[in-house]
């Protein structure tokens, strides 16, 4: 492996390290602390009779699930890459739409909803273009 090859591999591997802390992080606070979830984007008290926070919180689950097996498995099968780049690239709108429909943001919605959808873009492309880099897919073989 050459340097820059490894280099690219540990970027890999501190950027999915980090989505997992991140959707860790969104799923439990937005899960198991709603009120407070909805004092630092809202700034109102907990109303949601639809539950539409517990099912986002319940997607943000499952970004961490894909993203914490690819952070195991990706040096072996580089297509986890492309599922967390899919991932990503999923929730590019999601943040967009939230900040456009709400009826109560406070600042600290304002300054982070609009600008997560371009750094969804530019992660799922990034994980696209290291995949492609890194060449063909590799795949566990046995001898026999």
């Amino acid at each position: 492996m050459t340097p820059p090859d490894r280099a690219l591999e540990q970027r890999i591997t501190a950027l999915l390290a980090t989505l997992v802390v991140f959707d860790l992080t969104l799923s439990i606070w937005a899960f198991f602390f709603p009120q407070g979830w909805f004092d630092a984007f809202h700034g109102t008290t907990y109303v949601d009779p639809e539950a539409l926070l517990p099912r986002t919180a319940a997607q943000w689950a499952g970004f961490l699930l894909v993203q914490s097996m690819a952070v195991v498995r990706w040096r072996r099968e580089t297509w986890w890459l492309l599922l967390v780049a899919g991932v990503r690239l999923c929730d590019v709108f999601t943040d967009l739409v939230y900040f456009l429909m709400a009826d109560h943001l406070t600042w600290f919605a304002m300054a982070t909803l609009p600008g997560m959808g371009p750094v969804n873009a530019l992660l799922g492309w990034w994980l696209i273009r290291a995949w492609k880099r890194l060449g063909e897919p590799r795949a566990v073989t046995s001898t026999s």
